[in-house]
């Protein structure tokens, strides 16, 4: 998986925005001017929104992600050399989960889901 990979999938999700908001080469994913995914300036993978705390420390125990740092504890680091349809389906889900927690004219501002 690449930067490049990532950008592209990300933009086919409805309402998805990329902007650089620190400067410096970051990519930061938003939906509803919330983050869900950013790539940053070391380009050695992807932090995404997990569901809760507890699904992120699993990925974490079982080796399918890291600790993301600079978020918060619910997020996690997929590397680069993740399967790449576990790596669309982390970044479709973290998408989601974002999106959910919009309030309701945010959420209906958006393009619907697929």
């Amino acid at each position: 998986m690449t930067r490049a990979i990532v950008n592209a999938h990300c933009a086919t999700l409805p309402g998805a925005e990329v902007s650089d908001p620190w400067g410096g080469g970051h990519d930061a994913w938003k939906v509803g001017g919330k983050l869900f995914a950013v790539v940053g300036t070391m380009d050695s993978g992807v932090a995404v929104k997990c569901t809760d705390t507890e699904t992120a420390a699993l990925l974490i125990d079982l080796g399918r992600a890291e600790r993301a740092p600079y978020f918060h504890r619910s997020w996690v680091h997929i590397p680069w050399g993740t399967d790449a349809a576990e790596l669309r389906d982390r970044l479709t889900e973290s998408d989601r989960l974002i999106r959910a927690r919009l309030p309701g004219q945010g959420q209906a501002a958006l393009p619907p889901l697929p």
